[in-house]
């Protein structure tokens, strides 16, 4: 991306959008920025993006903005997440679009890939199975929203590439009870009852089922490093190639939280899918790969939500 250039950051104030504007400032680019909040462009509006597409005409587009949500939230409100996610991309990716913008990437999830997908994932088994129903509107969202910069880049040559990152954690994470991921969740649930005493905490699942986790800014670091390098149709996946059990993960968070008391699994409560390691390989053999130890990064993460939200 030349030093000139305007780079529109669509949902800079989110956990991933934050990440990579921290990035982009980094990178020099700060004077290059182009941000709106929720308050000052809705991006379900067609209409309001059609205009800010029109007024700043930026060349490169990196779309952060989403809907998300933990397992509790997909299953509960899996219409909201199908439709507002499409809404959002189908409005920023098209009018990118139609303002001839340079490069534009897409972020995704791992969950676009089957329930009973063969491990590890690879690109190549999208489409090959059916999906996990904990989580099927969000996923259906960002495999249209993949589908479309393919679509676009076949029939028009627009460079839209999309990526496809494992779970990611880290600075700026939701710690709200009701949406947030499993980190999050574990976190903030183990700091409580440690902060009440409690003698035991209560997790969803049996414990058993497995996922990989990104943190942030190696995830930041990996779309900086494919905005500068990659222009190819096809998505990526973005991760460590290495997953934990959610009773491993629970163990570790514990040991973060220096909580002592009792860890129960309820296994009435659904385990999503049972496994969800993405293959690598393709980022790795291009030269990227992520570089924060997992422990160190929920170290990070907890040293944030004490200084930010635990005493909320």
């Amino acid at each position: 991306m030349e030093k000139d250039a305007k780079i529109y950051l669509a949902g800079h104030n989110g956990m991933v959008g934050s990440a990579v504007y921290r990035h982009l400032i980094q990178a020099g680019l700060k004077k290059n920025l182009i941000t709106r909040s929720f308050s000052e462009l809705d991006l379900m509006d067609q209409g309001k993006v059609n205009d800010f597409f029109q007024t700043e005409k930026p060349h490169y587009v990196i779309l952060c903005a989403a809907k998300v949500g933990g397992i509790k939230a997909n299953s509960t409100l899996p219409a909201d997440f199908l439709y507002q996610n499409l809404q959002i991309q189908n409005n920023v990716i098209w009018a990118a679009h139609e303002q001839k913008v340079k490069k534009l990437i897409f972020l995704g999830s791992s969950c676009i890939y089957p329930r009973e997908c063969p491990q590890p994932m690879k690109e190549e088994y999208l489409l090959t199975g059916k999906l996990e129903p904990t989580n099927e509107g969000y996923a259906l969202a960002k495999i249209a929203g993949m589908k479309l910069c393919e679509k676009i880049y076949e029939q028009f040559g627009d460079i839209f590439i999309s990526c496809m990152p494992a779970n990611i954690y880290g600075i700026n994470d939701n710690f709200n009870p009701e949406t947030s991921h499993v980190i999050p969740a574990l976190m903030r649930r183990m700091h409580e009852a440690k902060e009440n005493g409690a003698d035991e905490v209560v997790i969803w699942g049996s414990g058993t089922s497995r996922r990989e986790f990104l943190f942030v800014d190696d995830l930041a670091d990996a779309v900086y490093w494919l905005m500068e390098n990659y222009n190819e149709k096809q998505f990526l996946n973005i991760g460590t190639g290495v997953d934990i059990s959610i009773k491993e993960l629970a163990e570790t968070i514990k040991c973060v939280v220096e909580y002592t008391g009792k860890l129960v699994f309820d296994k009435t409560k659904p385990d999503g899918m049972p496994k969800k390691m993405l293959d690598v390989s393709k980022m790795s053999k291009m030269g990227w790969q992520a570089e924060t130890r997992f422990v160190e990064g929920l170290k990070v993460e907890y040293d944030w939500f004490r200084n930010n939200n635990g005493n909320k």
